[in-house]
């Protein structure tokens, strides 16, 4: 048991990979990365550097001096500095072409994009498993009447895969937007101090192609194809507001799908999985709580709220850059970014172990149907010979009375019973239970449901099928 604060985000939530790129050993490997690349492309672009300097930055690439590094920062309060210090004390032969023209948010800002577009990958990979689970759920279930809500009231039927696309179609949009972000990647490439790039271009005499050639081979040598054509000292703080906003929607497709599973579970027609051994509550031993989906819930809120903070940060920002942005974007996005692959994980677990209680779900809409089927019932005892205006009283009378037994009495629809009892209707119960078949009230959910997975799931789990099959543990 640790005496300090620990995060839950590493603790309970998030995985190990997306834990992993958020942490300091992959930061400052990645600023060394950048290191070398800025020195290559120094020395291509003709500035005096050896290629014994580039491959002694190269060796120790990965074996950082942390030890260093943590002492000099206690000095000089400055971590780009103090890791500089600490490579120049590994490389002696390159200490003085380290971080040449550079500034500190050369290494900390393209670190912070790349981090954010692999995390974002992280992210997409576990969305198209989220929706790889869902499309074999709604084709699985694409013909099973169910009741349908509107205002949690009961409504027209629908089908339980019919439901389940109405969740897939929000996670697509999600992964839309998702490679939306990694279709427009950008770093920062090298930029200077206020974004005017004057330290290069004293570096190169006053050669502005060098200094335009020196940000694309930055770029390509970090694997990417673009970055800003203008900047401050920073990249536009507004690009961290997007990327949130994009996890944002993340939470809400995953909230609204764990809302409604929770109301499911609670009417008893669908459940989320539980262990053999899980305790559902410490006083009342019979309960099975949604735990999986409230937890969904409740991380899905903190990222909608967390997704005001770059907002905020974009917006009050001044001139070509202040320090108000660091304290506050190291915790909001990297945390924005936990919580959703904490919920992604949970999400993959519901659906993988969703339990479907068919006969609760075909109880629940028999109760609910006579008084859907009576437009239906009306249309044909009219045909039979029966006065409109007079059926349609006669249901009105029957349905409120069947209402309130339902509510007041034993719990029983007789709706049926009552039409079949009633001469003005013509019809035995016999014919009331052909006219009464679920399926006839579904309209096109089946077909709708096939047409779906086939013309807008498929091609992008097609697309992304290298990527479909993610496998989630839960901590807790």
């Amino acid at each position: 048991m640790s005496d300090k604060y620990e995060s839950p985000f590493s603790l309970r939530y998030a995985g190990d990979k997306m834990q992993y790129l958020f942490s300091a050993d992959n930061k400052f490997k990645t600023w060394r990365k950048l290191w070398i690349a800025l020195a290559q492309t120094e020395q291509e672009l003709g500035l005096p550097i050896s290629n014994e300097q580039i491959e002694e930055l190269k060796a120790h690439a990965d074996d950082i001096n942390y030890e260093v590094a943590v002492a000099r920062e206690k000095e000089v309060r400055h971590d780009v500095m103090a890791h500089v210090y600490a490579y120049s004390r590994q490389c002696p032969t390159a200490r003085g072409i380290i971080h040449l023209g550079a500034t500190s948010c050369y290494v900390g800002d393209n670190t912070d994009l790349i981090i954010m577009y692999d995390a974002l990958r992280l992210v997409l990979g576990k969305l198209v498993s989220a929706v790889s689970l869902l499309a074999k759920f709604a084709d699985s279930y694409k013909e099973m009447p169910t009741l349908g809500f509107t205002h949690f009231q009961p409504a027209q039927p629908t089908t339980v895969g019919k439901r389940a696309t109405l969740w897939i179609q929000e996670f697509l949009m999600d992964i839309e937007e998702v490679e939306y972000r990694l279709d427009h990647a950008k770093l920062l490439g090298s930029k200077g101090t206020t974004g005017t790039q004057a330290s290069f271009l004293e570096l190169f005499e006053g050669d502005h192609e060098k200094c335009r050639l020196l940000d694309r081979k930055i770029v390509e040598k970090m694997g990417y194809n673009d970055c800003f054509g203008v900047s401050g000292q920073t990249y536009p703080r507004k690009l961290d507001s997007m990327i949130l906003s994009t996890l944002s929607g993340i939470a809400q497709s995953a909230a609204k799908f764990s809302n409604d599973i929770r109301l499911l579970q609670h009417l008893k027609e669908i459940e989320e999985p539980f262990e053999k051994g899980q305790i559902g509550s410490s006083a009342m031993a019979y309960k099975r709580n949604p735990m999986r989906s409230e937890r969904i819930a409740a991380l899905s809120r903190y990222v909608i709220a967390d997704s005001l903070n770059p907002a905020m940060t974009a917006s009050s920002q001044w001139f070509e850059r202040t320090l108000d942005d660091s304290a506050n974007k190291r915790i909001s996005v990297a945390e924005a970014f936990l919580a959703v692959d904490g919920i992604l994980s949970l999400v993959i677990n519901v659906v993988d172990g969703l339990v479907v209680n068919t006969a609760v779900i075909e109880r629940n809409l028999r109760r609910e149907l006579p008084f859907m089927a009576t437009e239906n019932i009306m249309m044909d005892c009219v045909k039979r010979g029966g006065d409109r205006q007079e059926l349609h009283e006669g249901i009105r009378l029957h349905s409120m009375e069947a209402a309130r037994r339902i509510k007041q009495g034993d719990g029983q629809n007789d709706l049926l019973e009552r039409i079949a009892a009633d001469p003005a209707f013509g019809i035995t119960a016999q014919q009331l239970e052909n006219i009464l078949v679920p399926s006839r009230y579904v309209g096109r959910a089946p077909e709708q449901t096939t047409e779906f997975l086939g013309e807008q799931v498929a091609p992008v789990l097609e697309r992304h099928k290298g990527i479909a099959d993610i496998k989630v543990e839960l901590s807790v």
